[in-house]
């Protein structure tokens, strides 16, 4: 569960949405969702309280918009982890450096800001936004964290198309979405989820790979495909992923 005080709130409202928010989550928790908290981004009027606030409340952790370093830098060393949401030409820029700071735990596409600043239009088939995906997936690969998360989508009613999105954003190695209603929640959770057929291939792989390596070989045919190291790598992260969830 994600407090917006940021795009959710026009800044007549900001204090009293921080004040509620302070009410909510300093209460005792009874529910499992994650607590996390949106904050302003650095710069505007209002940063500085939602900050304050967010080291009242401590909760799980703080997404923070317009992510550049300086502005990670600018939360302090001690806190909760940053989701760091990226969504300007020079956050993309600086995406691996924003991902190496200490508290940045994930990386996040803000793709309504980035398009209006850069010009990007929409596409069907997601072209717009291959290479900031694809730069993000491997930014965070590369600065030890997790896969990031993709773009929120607009169209709550859209079901097809969010799933379509999200095969699309997994496929490019994205582990995640941005949700804006609850009812996206569980499609989304399907589409990023491996499938019972990649399971079962995954599955067969480590079976047979464990029985080449008691054997001597390294590398080994399976369903008329070469299977060396990578590829079993490939299939030994799929089931980790099901653990998971």
């Amino acid at each position: 569960m994600v407090a917006d005080l940021e795009d959710a709130v026009v800044p007549g409202e900001k204090v009293v949405a921080r004040e509620l928010v302070t009410r909510v989550f300093a209460g005792p928790r009874t529910t499992r969702p994650l607590r996390l908290v949106r904050v302003n981004r650095v710069g505007t009027p209002f940063h500085a309280d939602d900050v304050a606030a967010v080291a009242a409340i401590a909760p799980d952790a703080v997404l923070l918009p317009k992510a550049t370093p300086e502005a990670v830098d600018s939360l302090g060393s001690e806190g909760p982890p940053v989701i760091a949401i990226v969504e300007s030409a020079q956050g993309v820029r600086l995406a691996f450096e924003i991902g190496s700071r200490r508290r940045v735990a994930a990386l996040q596409i803000g793709a309504v800001d980035l398009g209006a600043e850069v010009g990007l239009e929409p596409r069907p088939d997601g072209l717009e936004l291959v290479y900031v995906r694809s730069k993000l997936v491997l930014d965070s690969v590369a600065a030890g964290l997790r896969a990031p998360f993709d773009v929120v989508h607009l169209d709550i009613a859209a079901d097809e198309a969010l799933e379509a999105e999200c095969r699309l954003a997994r496929s490019l190695g994205l582990r995640g979405k941005a949700c804006i209603h609850p009812a996206q929640v569980a499609i989304v959770n399907r589409a990023f989820d491996p499938t019972e057929s990649e399971l079962a291939w995954a599955r067969r792989v480590v079976a047979a790979d464990e029985q080449a390596a008691a054997h001597g070989r390294g590398v080994f045919a399976l369903d008329g495909a070469m299977v060396d190291l990578p590829v079993v790598e490939r299939a030994r992260r799929l089931l980790a992923e099901a653990e998971r969830s």
